[in-house]
């Protein structure tokens, strides 16, 4: 059992799989930052300087000057602007994943066509061969 784990770890597939995960990990850093530090203020400034992160409804019907106010009070609340700001990052990461594929795909294509095109050079043993065999007809 110890030998298959062993096995399976040792799998480039899974090691691949795991940097992925630590990059993935990063990359959501950045995003995070990406849609609080830039983009939230960008579309707060184009519709009127809303900040998303602070909507929410309060379920106790309190009425509470700010969110953390309403959080500190241990008030049951819907934080829908928290959400929107979920909705964001997805939408961003999304984009930026496929603009990623579509360019990797890019490259791929470009390697097919470059290679079908490029005559396959015949090796060196295959090139003596055929020298011998024309040799041995004369």
């Amino acid at each position: 059992m110890l030998n298959e784990f062993k096995a399976f770890i040792a799998k480039g597939n899974v090691l691949d799989m795991a940097v992925g995960i630590i990059i993935g990990a990063a990359f959501t850093a950045i995003v995070g930052s990406l849609v609080s530090d830039i983009i939230n203020p960008v579309i707060g400034m184009i519709i009127g300087g809303i900040d998303f992160s602070n909507y929410y409804f309060d379920l106790s019907m309190g009425e509470y000057a700010s969110l953390e106010e309403a959080k500190k009070a241990g008030a049951p609340l819907i934080m829908y602007g928290l959400f929107i700001n979920a909705i964001i990052k997805f939408l961003i990461v999304a984009f930026v994943v496929f603009i990623l594929v579509k360019n990797v795909n890019r490259l791929k294509d470009k390697l097919v066509k470059a290679e079908a095109a490029a005559p396959a050079a015949t090796p060196e043993d295959i090139q003596l061969l055929r020298e011998i065999r024309d040799a041995l007809k004369k």
